[in-house]
Formats: structure tokens, sequence, C-alpha cells
């Protein structure tokens, strides 16, 4: 354990000096290799809360893969289908629950996920470590590391990869404080309880919410409960598949959100598990090769010629009629928002990416309007009457 930590600087290399320190107490981690920063940190700490609550509420390991202090992803550990290992690149790797749950956490988004910090609510094991390898990722934090995983990893980036331990049985102060233009904030910290009981005022005429719906909107809200706001969550089977962060306008969340999940399901779409790729290509370089396969601009990319570094012959196109009809066949997607819906227009939207069951807080003045729009498609909302905000 350590009173305080001096970082090599704070959220960008002109703010110095930079440290995290306990004004009381000694600090709940240790960095076991490399050299953290101020922003490493702080997804570090929101991360590991993320998947700390997650574990309690579901009685599952979790995972969670972070970018700028909001999640690409989250997930419970649950075996990976033969497509999923496909399209995460973990094909023919042994996979303890705490590593399937990284690799789905890692896989719902991978082009945000990207230089991801990684938290897991569970000892680090080997199968985890060498699943983190192979990824381009700035640093990993859990409540412990078996010896054969720590040696994993501290090979990766030249022996430089962030290593931190945190101390599961820590409790942060009840009241916390942020400075803001040399002003001093302070507010009780969000103790709020996520669970199964948030969830029992269905306020549509469809008030079955099953159990694996149930499991996947607390999922949703927990995430939200770590995300920038505003801020909306696709989850399905488990993990969360789409996340729009930090959007001033919640429609914009759930286009962002929906977005994100349409492209998760189209990364399992035959043509783009058929592509022929050229041997020995990068993780990154397959990433972004899919993710501009499946996007509008993919016909002007072929044009250009570029195909030729990629893949070994030139791709079939997957046309814009062949995604909607893939897109279409999505079901059983659950919602979460960490404040309320305006309008209709979410439903609408979170609708067309196969949104069955929804949880929002309530309380706009238009919240008959919003349950009408799910009575119309046959979608169950429940009122969670808790806003989540996190900023």
């Amino acid at each position: 354990m350590m009173t305080e930590l001096e970082l090599k600087y704070g959220c960008n290399p002109n703010q110095k000096p930079a440290r995290i320190f306990m004004e009381s107490g000694e600090l709940p981690i240790t960095v076991l290799n490399g050299k953290p920063g101020y922003i490493n940190f702080m997804d570090a700490f929101n991360s590991y809360q993320l998947v700390k609550e997650l574990k309690a509420a579901t009685d599952l390991p979790a995972a969670a893969s972070f970018k700028h202090v909001s999640p690409a992803g989250a997930a419970v550990g649950a075996p990976l289908t033969d497509v999923e290992r496909k399209i995460y690149f973990a094909e023919g790797m042994d996979l303890s629950p705490i590593a399937c749950a990284y690799v789905k956490a890692r896989g719902a988004d991978r082009l945000c996920s990207y230089g991801d910090w990684a938290a897991l609510s569970d000892v680090c094991d080997e199968q985890t470590a060498a699943y983190l390898a192979l990824e381009v990722s700035d640093g990993v934090i859990a409540p412990g590391y078996t010896p054969r995983a720590l040696e994993i990893l501290k090979t990766k980036r030249r022996g430089g990869y962030n290593v931190v331990q945190i101390d599961p049985g820590y409790v942060p102060k009840a009241v916390e404080h942020k400075d803001v233009y040399g002003v001093t904030f302070e507010q009780g910290r969000n103790n709020f309880e996520i669970n199964a009981a948030l969830l029992d005022n269905v306020v549509t005429a469809n008030k079955d919410l099953p159990d694996h719906a149930r499991r996947d909107l607390i999922l949703a809200l927990i995430t939200l409960k770590y995300t920038q706001s505003n801020s909306v969550c696709y989850t399905k089977d488990g993990q969360a598949i789409g996340v729009g962060a930090g959007q001033q306008s919640r429609i914009h969340c759930t286009r962002l959100a929906g977005q994100k999940a349409d492209n998760w399901l189209l990364r399992q779409h035959p043509k783009v598990l058929s592509l022929p790729f050229v041997d020995g290509i990068r993780r990154p370089d397959r990433d972004n090769a899919i993710d501009v396969y499946i996007s509008d601009e993919y016909e002007d990319v072929l044009a250009e010629g570029v195909w030729q570094n990629t893949f070994t012959v030139k791709p079939e196109i997957l046309t814009a009629e062949e995604k909607k009809a893939w897109i279409a066949q999505q079901t059983g997607v659950s919602v979460g928002s960490d404040a309320f819906f305006p309008f209709g227009d979410n439903v609408e939207r979170a609708r067309k990416s196969g949104a069955a069951y929804i949880a929002q807080p309530g309380g706009s003045i238009r919240d008959d309007h919003v349950i009408a729009t799910c009575d119309k498609y046959g979608i169950a909302m429940a009122f969670t009457g808790m806003r989540l905000f996190h900023h």
C-alpha cells in the first residue's frame, strides 16, 4: 500500500504537478508493473467500481473495457458461442469465466476498445492475461493476479504494461470532493444499489420481464452509472452491445448506442465472417477493415483499390438492403437510459435495433406518450425512479 503516487502529468502534458493521494490512510492500490498516468487511474477507479457492482448484482464474474472514463463495453462471464469466438478473435483459446467476461466486454465495440483500460471483478488468471497480451491495451485493474498471469502481463508493451492491484475490501468515504476552476465541489458518493427490485414497476401493457432481460437491464443500468452523461446502453446475452456516452441530446445517445449495437450484429453477418483476410494481418487492422466493410463508405474504398493490402481477393459488397434485412432480425435487446426518455422517438430508434425491454427513470411530462410508443410495439418498460447521471 502507498499514501501518495506522483504521476508524470495530468490529463495533458502541460498539467503539472500531478499525483493521486489519500488525505488520510493509504491508497487502496498497488502498482505491480508500469507507470499508470492520470487518465489511466480515472479509468481504473471508475471501471473497477462498475465490475465490482456488476458482480455483486449478478453473482457472475464481470469485466469492463474503458476509454476516457466511459465504458466501451461491459459484460458478465458466460461461455462464448462459436460465432462470438470468431468475431472477438478468440478461436481455439482456453477461456475461464473471467476471461469470457473480458472477451465479451472488449468485443462489444472493438474499435472504441482499442488502447483500453481493462477492469476485472475477479483475480486475473492466465487465460485472461493471454487474451489481454494479444490486444492493444493501456492497462488492467483487478483484485489480484495469479503468478503466471502477472508474468504474461509483464512482457506486454516491452515490459511497460500497466498492472494495478486493488484491495477488494476498500470502502471509499461517504462524501467526495472535486475541484473545478479552483472551486471545490462536495457531494455524497453515489451508493445507490442497482438490483432486480428496481425493475418491479413495469408501466407498459406488456409486463413480461424474463430473467435474462432483468439481468441485461441490470447490466445496462450499472454500466450507465459509470458512463459520462447523457448516456444510453443496449445489452444482450450478458454484455453491453452499444454504449452512447456524453451526448447533449438523449436521442443522439440512443442513436449512437443503437448504431454500435447494429455494428456488433453486422460483424456476425456471413459475408463478414467469410472475409478473405491476408495472412498475418494485425488484429487492429482487421478490426478497422471490418468497420469500413460494414460502413456506407466501403464502395468508395473498394473503388480506390486499397483492399489489396487487406484481402486476398476483392470481397463482395454487403449491400444496404442486406444490412437492413440483417439488422431487422435482431430481437431481445435490453435498453437502459440514465435519465428519462423525453419523447417516444427514443423508443422508435431503439426498436429498430431489436429493443424488447427498456428501463429508465420515468418522470417526463410525456411519459404517457413514451409508454404508448412501447405499447405500439409490445415493448416492456420499467420505470426505475432513479436517475444515474455521472460527471
